[in-house]
């Protein structure tokens, strides 16, 4: 997506979703500013990531289901 991604995942219960977004973000900002540490001057203060981000459950749906979901996202036109 142009300014956001989704993540499909599964973890076990013990794990937050917290952690995992910090985790995440963690993770993929030092690993990009490792190969592009030019980009980091660019961004506002330093930051790649949003402070804010979005978790939602499966439920009842199948992994196909939200896989479709997923990739429907990349041909809408917001």
């Amino acid at each position: 997506m142009q300014d956001h991604i989704h993540i499909f995942l599964s973890a076990p219960p013990r794990v937050s979703p917290s952690t995992i977004a910090k985790w995440l973000r963690g993770r993929t900002a030092y690993e990009i500013f490792k190969s592009h540490p030019d980009i980091k001057h660019q961004l506002w203060k330093g930051h790649l990531w949003n402070p804010s981000y979005y978790v939602g459950t499966a439920g009842h749906f199948s992994s196909e289901t939200i896989r479709r979901y997923i990739e429907q996202q990349k041909t809408r036109d917001w």
